[in-house]
């Protein structure tokens, strides 16, 4: 606020106007305890002198004067455009009528008291004045003030304004930009969805050729050579199993789990991939320390993330150069990237490219925003890499200097004492628990159920197929010894968790397997079936089959042997 505004507590000057001292005195004894500044006048003349000095709040005039009456000062002081606010109250013994008081109100008075005068009254209507007045000063300061602000504001807006101006064409730069992202990200996704479905179709010919592999290999134990042939057959397979699953989960439809990791071996079996996506103009160097330890991630994930990385890198040394992928172990203090202090795994992917200077490196990590040129990149990679590291509890550094390239550091939190999964053909540690029962097989793709049926016969089942979900629920009314159904999920007309819900209406004890290449389904509604991932093996369809028949309790079937009926 103005520092000549004026407080609630401060005084104001009070004029009294009388041409006989022992009023005066009277007035100045009642309105003393006021705690304002009470100026005397004896007569008009010298009012009005006060007046021209000094600022008045509340004037207290005699009616009856010699010179001038106070009617006639009072038309005076209403004349001046400077006292049109000042507060006038007359006070007489001798003009008490009711015209004098009409004529003291038509001359600018504000009250009429009569003499002799209530000490009490007289304080409080001057009290009263006086306190109007310091509010009405303090209404013109703030009023003064918010015109000033005005002012300023105005002045702000008019500047904002040629700012704003300014910013509308760099966004409208930005949006077209940006619409040329959208249209590159919505070919990306098309290009997910052929990914996605083609990669089932795989799964689906992979399931028949391993399926088939693995029986062909019971029945050649005693032949070395077709052995060691069937069994370069079954990697062959396996290796085209793993790269349907990078290709599900580029498109987004495989499940993605986190599970124990050795980077060094995750990323020592990337090499030849590497190698062939960056080209032979790129030498590729690894450097792991020995005290290496585990960590929590998605595999799959992690795959692509350092995949992602090595891309970029390429991108950024198109006359070659060497990329070098390093990982030890760094213990980071408290606050450090906003992690929590103790042990990580630093992975780091470094460049000899271009880099990047300063501007470039702060929005680096924003989705969306790419150095490359329309139709050359989304912006999504990095940011993919950044949600990986922050999902997987970790962090992400980033380091570049124009010339010099540039460094990408995952950070995970080390895991102690744990153990890998490792992949391959499962054991078969629950043969002996597995008994024979009836199998109703579900799936559209004839080679998929007749190597399923394979499987389940080799190992003792029954098994009748059926290639849709209308002909399995035949199947199920007509026969009554069903002790297990095992249905593919994307099958035409009704999907197999469809199929699944109209089985336990009709028989709400009768377990389910589900075997799909999609693990994540449509709003995860999966029942909580038990699923087998494509393309499974013998040993994994044999071991899912025990543990409905145990009836294991994350598994919240009922078990086979009680859903048997007569």
């Amino acid at each position: 606020m103005n520092d000549n505004a004026m407080s609630p507590s401060d005084p104001v000057n009070i004029l009294l106007v009388d041409d006989q001292p022992a009023k005066l005195l009277s007035y100045e004894v009642i309105l003393d305890g006021l705690g304002d500044n009470l100026i005397k006048a004896g007569s008009a003349r010298e009012a009005l002198e006060h007046l021209l000095k000094k600022e008045i709040a509340v004037m207290l005039i005699d009616v009856c004067m010699p010179d001038l009456d106070g009617f006639e000062l009072a038309a005076m002081i209403r004349g001046h455009p400077r006292f049109q606010r000042t507060a006038i109250i007359f006070v007489s013994a001798i003009a008490m009528t009711d015209l004098d008081r009409v004529k003291g109100y038509e001359h600018g008075a504000v009250d009429y008291v009569p003499v002799p005068v209530v000490p009490e009254l007289l304080r409080a209507k001057v009290r009263i004045f006086a306190e109007l007045y310091r509010k009405t000063r303090q209404l013109e300061t703030l009023n003064i003030e918010l015109e000033n602000r005005v002012r300023e504001r105005t002045a702000e807006l008019a500047q904002a304004n040629a700012e704003l101006e300014q910013r509308v064409e760099e966004r409208t730069r930005e949006r077209e930009m940006a619409l040329a992202q959208v249209h590159e990200m919505q070919k990306l996704e098309s290009l997910g969805q052929l990914t996605g479905g083609l990669a089932h179709d795989f799964n689906n010919l992979l399931m028949a050729a391993l399926s088939n592999l693995d029986l062909l290999s019971k029945r050649v134990q005693n032949d070395p050579i077709a052995k060691r042939l069937i069994d370069g057959a079954i990697q062959s397979g396996e290796r085209g199993a793993a790269l349907t699953k990078r290709m599900l989960a580029f498109a987004r439809r495989q499940e993605l789990k986190p599970e124990i990791v050795d980077v060094a071996r995750l990323v020592g079996s990337m090499a030849e991939m590497l190698q062939r996506s960056l080209g032979p103009s790129i030498q590729i160097g690894m450097d792991f320390s020995g005290d290496l330890a585990l960590i929590r991630a998605d595999r799959n994930q992690l795959e692509l993330a350092i995949l992602n990385l090595a891309l970029n890198a390429r991108d950024a040394m198109p006359e070659g150069g060497r990329l070098t992928l390093t990982a030890r172990r760094d213990r980071l203090g408290g606050g450090a990237q906003g992690l929590a202090p103790g042990d990580y795994l630093s992975v780091s992917v470094t460049d000899t490219g271009c880099g990047m200077d300063e501007a470039t490196l702060k929005r680096a990590a924003e989705p969306f925003f790419t150095t490359k040129g329309v139709g050359k990149g989304t912006g999504l990679g990095l940011s993919m890499v950044y949600g990986l590291a922050a999902q997987s509890g970790g962090g992400t550094r980033i380091s570049s200097r124009i010339g010099s390239g540039t460094t990408v550091e995952l950070l995970f939190p080390v895991i102690e004492g744990g153990q890998t999964t490792e992949t391959g053909a499962p054991a078969r540690n629950a043969a002996a628990e597995c008994k024979p029962c009836h199998v109703l097989v579900v799936d559209d793709d004839s080679m998929v159920a007749e190597s399923t049926a394979a499987m389940l016969s080799d190992l003792g089942h029954t098994v009748v197929i059926a290639s849709s979900a209308p002909g399995a629920m035949e199947r199920i009314r007509a026969e009554a010894k069903i002790d297990l159904v095992i249905t593919d999920h994307a099958m035409p007309g009704m999907t197999g968790v469809e199929l699944a819900k109209q089985i336990r209406q009709a028989r709400p004890e009768l377990p389910i397997i589900l075997a799909t290449g999609y693990a994540d389904l449509p709003g995860g509604d999966d029942l909580g079936l038990p699923r087998l991932a494509k393309p499974y093996r013998q040993a994994e369809l044999e071991t899912m089959v025990a543990k409905l028949q145990a009836a294991e309790p994350d598994l919240n079937v009922i078990p086979i042997a009680s859903g048997r009926r007569a």
